[in-house]
């Protein structure tokens, strides 16, 4: 796939094995795999590992969870009539570019929530997803085979720390990992500026996830549009996660596709009904940008991906019809936000993130994050995640997510200001 050569079943399964070994931006010095290293445990399910990890305790107080970003707000309303009235759709394939309502509203929103170049064409430039994370990992695997040869081993950049994901898409694709560590020093968000001209004429793609995971950090304008001319230099795509976009305190973050030119050449945004409207467990989302990199993205989806069922994109369409219920939506994290800007103020350097609905909390001068997590678990009842479980360790050994702790701020507001007042009087 990668190499630019015609590659078989077992060769592609071997392909997908050499890509166990990853780099880092600073010098591109390989990284081991497998299980038994820091690298290799950092391919598994972080979640998984916070529970391996809290398996020997017993909370001292009735458990808070703050470890799964799955939003716990009320469903909409009107989910269930919608669905209701299109049960008997359970009963047909569902096409695999999505069904015309869903194009078309996918469409409008996009063209309506953000300052596009002009309107994207829902025959062309949208398909629909069984939720973004699918997406990402086979548009991973498409862009190997869309771009062409490279310059050297292909490679797929990505931040760190990242949605899991990414990795799993690049790894499938038989690709290079290449880490780009995102940290206070640098805005949380990767420095285009390491990036030399030998990376990127071997890259494929590039993931961006903005707002931030886990982080909450938002690219600005100018920071994609810098993004965008290296994507067309260099011949590569841009995989911008922007499944968060909608949930923010004060500004509206904006988009890759805003600074995609009037083809959305070399760019793709990845949408997810997730957080945006509360329905984690519907699993509906949607690609949209360059027409062409979606016609190959089809192709690969129309054979291998699991399609989404036809009532459910009819309940999408209504969702992305109505504003409501997601500014009710923002409202109630505007209130979460309020009370951890009350009850952290400057503790473990909290600051409000610009999107979405985590908090990154320092905490190596409390023992790290996986002495944190175990002592917020077993003395407070407040289950959080190591930071260091989102991250990869870099060329040098340095992990950009140790010692920081992520809390999601998903449940209700009584349970999230018991949960933070638990974590100050434990921690200070």
């Amino acid at each position: 796939m990668c190499s630019g050569r015609r590659v078989g079943p077992s060769t592609a399964f071997e392909s997908a094995g050499v890509s166990d070994m990853a780099m880092t931006a600073s010098s591109g010095v390989a990284q081991g795999a497998g299980n038994a290293t820091p690298a290799g445990q950092a391919e598994r399910s972080p979640f998984l590992r916070t529970t391996e990890l809290l398996a020997p305790y017993q909370p001292a107080k009735p458990l808070i969870t703050l470890s799964l970003g799955e939003p716990q707000h009320p469903v909409p309303d009107f989910i269930g009539p919608v669905l209701a009235k299109h049960i008997a759709d359970f009963g047909r394939y569902p096409l695999a570019r999505g069904i015309e309502p869903f194009r078309r509203a996918a469409a409008n929103w996009l063209s309506t929530r953000f300052q596009l170049p002009r309107p994207i064409d829902p025959e062309s430039e949208i398909l629909v997803l069984n939720g973004s994370r699918e997406g990402l990992v086979f548009a991973a695997i498409t862009a190997a085979r869309y771009v062409g040869p490279r310059k050297g081993r292909p490679a797929i950049l990505m931040p760190n720390p990242f949605y899991p994901a990414y990795g799993a898409g690049a790894r499938a694709a038989g690709c290079e990992l290449i880490y780009l560590p995102t940290t206070l020093a640098n805005g949380f968000l990767p420095d285009l500026d390491t990036l030399d001209d030998a990376t990127l004429a071997r890259t494929v793609a590039m993931f961006i996830a903005s707002p931030a995971n886990p982080q909450g950090a938002v690219a600005s304008r100018d920071y994609f549009i810098r993004l965008k001319k290296l994507a067309d230099r260099h011949g590569f795509m841009i995989l911008s996660d922007e499944c968060y976009s909608e949930i923010y305190t004060r500004q509206a973050p904006g988009s890759a596709l805003e600074c995609a030119g009037p083809d959305f050449t070399n760019v793709v945004a990845f949408q997810s009904l997730s957080k945006r409207s509360n329905l984690p467990g519907m699993r509906v989302g949607f690609a949209a940008g360059d027409r062409k990199f979606l016609s190959a993205f089809h192709e690969l989806r129309n054979v291998a991906a699991p399609q989404v069922p036809v009532p459910l994109q009819h309940v999408a369409v209504a969702a992305y019809g109505d504003e409501v219920h997601v500014e009710e939506n923002r409202r109630l994290y505007r209130i979460k936000f309020d009370l951890a800007d009350q009850i952290l103020g400057s503790r473990y350097g909290y600051a409000r993130p610009a999107g979405g609905f985590c908090v990154w909390l320092d905490v190596s001068e409390r023992g790290g994050d996986e002495a944190t997590a175990v002592k917020l678990y077993r003395d407070a009842g407040v289950r959080v995640i190591p930071g260091s479980y989102l991250s990869r360790p870099q060329d040098d050994g340095f992990n950009p997510g140790a010692g920081y702790i992520r809390l999601a701020l998903v449940s209700d507001s009584e349970s999230t200001a018991e949960a933070l007042h638990r974590l100050v009087e434990i921690l200070d």
